[in-house]
């Protein structure tokens, strides 16, 4: 297969490949999937941030790409400690891709238990983030209402959370 390079930003490049499709070549990323509390009553931790390309503010769980030469894991403890200042036991969940009829863009899915606080490094230049703990339930319910807009990864991770909880449950 051949590309012809269209554009090649700072975080993607897009190709026409073999003259007929068009592709977006995406650097790796992290999701991780924090969460607290007893069987029943768990909070998972979401960032609250404007996303220009939806250009609404969105509910996700912290994430990020994976910089060269380091590994997911490396890079979803930087993540969780740049975005929100915890560190914690990761455990590997899934490795998916965002969306692969059109990018290469490969999401690596972590699970944060036992969390206690770091320092903060305050994440990226320019990105205006808040995060909270939230009730997952209650989460799961207001974006499957479409309330609060999210990511896939997101999406994944609520899911999953709810299954090991117990708590998966049809849309209503």
């Amino acid at each position: 297969m051949s590309d012809e390079i269209l554009f090649e930003g700072r975080v993607i490049r897009v190709a026409k490949r073999s003259g007929r499709w068009e592709v977006v070549f995406h650097a790796p990323a992290v999701c991780v999937l924090a969460l607290r509390g007893e069987r029943g009553r768990e909070e998972v931790l979401l960032v609250e941030q404007l996303r220009p390309a939806v250009g609404q503010v969105t509910w996700e769980l912290p994430a990020g790409l994976v910089d060269p030469g380091e590994t997911p894991a490396a890079a979803a403890r930087r993540e969780l400690a740049e975005e929100v200042g915890l560190a914690g036991t990761l455990t590997q969940l899934a490795e998916v891709y965002s969306s692969p009829g059109f990018t290469d863009e490969k999401v690596t899915l972590f699970m944060a238990t036992d969390l206690h606080t770091v320092a903060r490094a305050g994440g990226d230049e320019g990105e205006e983030v808040a995060f909270a703990w939230r009730p997952l339930r209650e989460t799961w319910a207001r974006v499957a209402a479409g309330e609060v807009a999210s990511s896939a990864p997101t999406l994944l991770g609520l899911t999953y959370a709810l299954g090991r909880a117990g708590a998966l449950a049809e849309p209503s």
